[in-house]
């Protein structure tokens, strides 16, 4: 008995349970002063539920294909739903076995951790899944012991708080989201989609223990770069499957004998996937669109952290097809053809005559080398003209594009500014009749080599793809129908202050004949145009092509009638589109709408249309266009690919065969191909494979048979609508002959 008169024990028990009681209102005081944020950063529910993380910008294709993203990291937010049962079974296995039980923080495991350390004989963390989540969501700094300890603490409040205002089901979709599975892949939906070209909800069971393995260390267990490693750990994945009974021990011993499959990997850049052209120019538009738009803070919206989602008008499938027509043919066919005509030629490919030739190419070299991120580095460098001169003309290694793949090399950068030059660029580009809707838009032949746009950046000289405006203007004035005859004459116009203008036609057929004007459309006649133009002048003509949309600068000459303009091949594509719609001009659409991470919509976009000619007009047209493809320079769509269908056509070869180009309408689908040098002085030597009909048509051939072969892309093969009022206008121009004969018979009795 003590003084006090309490006995040893009963003091004992007061000390003791007063310190368990003061050791508890000191850890209770400790989490409630961290949760209040007392002793540091601590999120509030709102920024829990709003984390800002950096999502990409989704580019989101007609047919619901992811074809590009914008991003500083690779990530795209899933909910559980899209998740596959074998990724939820392989984390849970492998992670956290008792996280269904759980409120965030697993006692048992932690008992076992501390017991661990006491004894030295640690087996293992002892951090749920809901505690690494709180320690993604906000990343620990470089911390001292201590600090550790109430960093640790912090992410226990933190993990407590995401169970309480979260299903788990949704804390597992916030993991999956957050981790990083290395090869710029942040999240499960990106790793899917890198590694196996899958959805999350579509991986199986090695696929989703492999990137399961990955979490731990995804430098490590990298499958592309330490594949045995990689294995070792999906089977080390496996096996806790099988443990907690989501494998049997067959099942587990055939899938762990399964090796790694990585043939559908995919690296995803800028330079890699389908449109990476148009992707670039949606990046062009959509960085001038965050500069004028505003999320809910006040802040402008960023392309490349706020996981915007661009829902474009390209579909995947036209723009596959639209692709390989322009690798098949211009790989296959053209650049050999081209190659071959200029091999062993000193000024290849550059066509002066021969004593201008020295002068004309060192310009257009020097002008080139002047364009170049070398010498702009070098100048803004503070080199001297001598020393950068010298550089270009000193060889060094380097890697080149070639048809066969990439060539490293050695080679002077001169040599390498020629050397790229030998290549033939194309352009091709769909819109669909009635929405003008953009549903392909490629360029080649390879973008990380040919960056140029030529769809929307370039103008050319559109040769006779501009003839269809003249005879527009034509048929609306009421004075001609595509039966109406002129004489097949050299046509000789005064213009003032200049010499006269005499266009020249390449055929010989039927001179001193009347023609009619079907006829010199499909020949693509020169002297018909020269003599349309000189009735109606350049004006009416210009006029006509800026109602049709045409906004590029077309100078007030009489040699426009033969296509000396240069316009863009998505503005010639959009003026032929209006005969496929009723002589309605339809502005290309590019993008539907734009929605943020939620998928809330920001803002939607309509075409601009406006009525350009007449429906009657319009349909004149198309008729006219059809004998290019039925008996004129588009024939060969008929004998040597097959098309049956109806299709309205023209052909277009500007001046010594720089440029070739083609347009083809059909009633859902209106596609307009360009083909040339990057330079106008390089060019075929010949018309015979330097014209529109062989650069530029068998593409679009190419390209119009894969969709119709694609039995998910209901392309119709019927012919164009008629007018709503009916026609007086006769099309068979045999009858047509026949019934003024008559007529003029009658007249003359």
């Amino acid at each position: 008995m003590s003084k006090s008169g309490r006995s040893p024990l009963r003091t004992f028990t007061i000390w003791f349970w007063g310190i368990i009681l003061v050791g508890i209102l000191l850890v209770s005081l400790l989490f409630m002063l961290i949760s209040k944020g007392k002793l540091g950063f601590m999120p509030s529910f709102d920024e829990l539920e709003n984390k800002k993380s950096s999502l990409a910008t989704e580019i989101i294709s007609a047919d619901n294909v992811v074809i590009g993203k914008f991003y500083y990291e690779n990530r795209s937010n899933v909910t559980y739903s899209e998740i596959s049962p074998n990724l939820v079974n392989a984390l849970i296995s492998t992670e956290d076995v008792r996280y269904r039980e759980h409120c965030g923080i697993d006692f048992k495991s932690l008992g076992r951790v501390i017991f661990g350390i006491v004894t030295g004989n640690s087996k293992g963390g002892g951090s749920t899944i809901t505690q690494q989540l709180a320690k993604n969501l906000f990343p620990r700094e470089n911390n001292n012991k201590l600090q550790l300890v109430l960093v640790k603490f912090k992410e226990w409040v933190v993990a407590v708080k995401l169970e309480h205002n979260y299903s788990k089901d949704e804390i597992i979709a916030m993991y999956f989201n957050t981790m990083f599975f290395g090869n710029n892949a942040y999240g499960i939906k990106a790793a899917s989609n890198i590694y196996f070209d899958k959805e999350p909800i579509d991986l199986n069971v090695e696929e989703s223990a492999l990137l399961v393995g990955m979490l731990k260390a995804p430098s490590s267990y990298n499958p592309r770069t330490n594949s045995e490693r990689a294995t070792a750990r999906r089977n080390t994945v496996l096996k806790q499957m099988q443990k907690n009974y989501h494998l049997s021990a067959m099942e587990y011993d055939s899938i762990s004998q399964i090796p790694i499959d990585l043939t559908h990997f995919r690296r995803q850049d800028h330079t890699t996937g389908i449109a990476k052209h148009f992707r670039e120019m949606i990046r062009r538009k959509m960085t001038e669109w965050c500069k004028t738009h505003y999320k809910s803070d006040g802040s402008n919206y960023n392309l490349y952290s706020d996981g915007l989602k661009i829902y474009v008008t390209i579909d995947s499938r036209y723009q596959k097809y639209a692709e390989e027509a322009i690798e098949e043919y211009i790989n296959g066919t053209l650049q050999p053809a081209f190659d071959k005509q200029w091999k062993d030629d000193k000024n290849a490919p550059f066509v002066f005559p021969a004593s201008e030739a020295e002068k004309g190419i060192s310009k257009l070299m020097t002008a080139a080398m002047k364009r170049s991120d070398r010498y702009r580095s070098m100048r803004d460098g503070g080199c001297s003209n001598d020393s950068i001169e010298k550089a270009f003309h000193t060889e060094v290694p380097m890697t080149v594009y070639s048809l066969h793949g990439d060539i490293d090399t050695v080679m002077t950068p001169w040599d390498s500014i020629r050397y790229f030059k030998m290549f033939l660029r194309t352009g091709l580009v769909s819109v669909e009749p009635g929405t003008g809707y953009v549903k392909a838009y490629a360029c080649g032949p390879d973008y990380n080599y040919f960056q140029y746009d030529n769809v929307t950046q370039m103008q050319r000289q559109v040769g006779s793809t501009f003839k269809p405006i003249l005879y527009t203007l034509a048929m609306q004035e009421g004075e001609f129908t595509p039966c109406s005859t002129l004489p097949n004459i050299q046509v000789s116009i005064d213009v003032p202050g200049s010499k006269t203008w005499e266009p020249r036609n390449d055929s010989k057929s039927r001179i001193g004949e009347e023609v009619t004007l079907k006829w010199a459309l499909a020949q693509s006649n020169n002297w018909i145009s020269a003599a349309l133009i000189k009735r109606y002048g350049p004006e009416p003509v210009i006029a006509m092509a800026r109602k049709m949309g045409i906004t590029a600068d077309i100078p007030p000459v009489y040699s426009i009638a033969l296509g000396t303009a240069d316009i863009s091949l998505m503005e010639m594509v959009g003026a032929m589109n209006t005969f496929a719609s009723k002589g309605v001009y339809i502005e290309p659409v590019f993008i539907t709408k734009i929605c943020d991470m939620d998928d809330n919509l920001i803002e939607s976009f309509v075409a601009r249309q406006e009525e350009a000619i007449d429906e009657q007009t319009a349909y004149l047209m198309i008729e006219l266009m059809k004998g290019v493809v039925q008996s004129g320079t588009g024939v060969r769509l008929r004998s040597q690919y097959g098309l049956t269908n109806p299709i309205a056509g023209k052909t277009g070869t500007t001046q010594n065969n720089s440029d070739g180009w083609f347009m083809g309408l059909t009633p859902d689908l209106v596609s307009g191909v360009w083909t040339g040098c990057e330079d106008r002085a390089c060019h075929f030597k010949s018309m015979a494979m330097g014209q529109g009909a062989r650069m530029a048509m068998p593409i679009w051939a190419i390209y119009m048979k894969k969709l119709y072969g694609d039995p998910s892309i209901k392309l119709s093969r019927g012919d164009f609508d008629k007018p709503n009022q009916p026609l007086s206008v006769e099309f068979d121009c045999d009858k047509y002959d026949s019934k003024n004969e008559d007529e003029d018979f009658n007249e003359n009795f």
